[in-house]
């Protein structure tokens, strides 16, 4: 009997410790929110305060250089009968600042092609400092005949880059892959000696 009456206790002593386990565990959650927004160490907490309405704003980039703004360039030259041309012909961007630009292509040709382009800038010490997150120049492409494709450039300018740089030209050769591969285009130094000599 009094065997018994110890395994009820021992019963119930663990069914209580099971309801507490249960109960901590429930409670973590709004303990665990509580305690970040009080330390501000959670951005998940801050996200969730932004969806109900509340005015905290989002971490601000510092690195972003908002004392200049560089003129960006865009250029393309096409090795073969297709056309290839940027959607827009510049843009202007401060230092640190993400940027995208579209190119456009289109196969021509009554035939499949396989292609890539090649990328090169002016002026020359400028391609340190232009980083490319995102570039259709990174591998090739085979287009169908008449096919059209749009691709993305996303670039952040570091904001190391030489005070004395005020425009970047990014210039890009698409050329017939299997064919010889061309030299960076020189149509830019080209302008300036003609200019010279005149």
């Amino acid at each position: 009997m009094i065997r018994k009456q110890e395994n009820t206790n021992m019963v119930g002593k663990l069914a209580i410790i099971v309801l507490a386990m249960f109960a901590f565990g429930y409670a973590l959650v709004p303990l665990y929110k509580a305690i970040c927004e009080m330390t501000g160490i959670n951005i998940l907490a801050l996200g969730e305060k932004n969806i109900a309405g509340a005015t905290s704003q989002a971490p601000v980039n510092t690195q972003i250089d908002k004392t200049r703004l560089i003129t960006v360039e865009f250029d393309a030259n096409a090795r073969g009968p297709w056309d290839f041309k940027p959607a827009m012909r510049s843009i202007q961007v401060h230092p640190g600042e993400l940027a995208t630009v579209m190119y456009e292509f289109q196969n021509v040709q009554n035939r499949k092609m396989a292609a890539q382009a090649i990328p090169s800038y002016a002026p020359s010490q400028a391609g340190a400092h232009f980083n490319k997150l995102e570039c259709f120049c990174f591998q090739q492409y085979t287009l169908e005949a008449g096919e059209k494709k749009q691709w993305p450039v996303a670039f952040v300018i570091d904001p190391k880059i030489s005070k004395d740089v005020n425009t970047i030209t990014l210039s890009y050769t698409f050329f017939e892959v299997g064919g010889r591969t061309p030299a960076a285009p020189v149509a830019a130094v080209r302008s300036v000696n003609t200019k010279d000599g005149a």
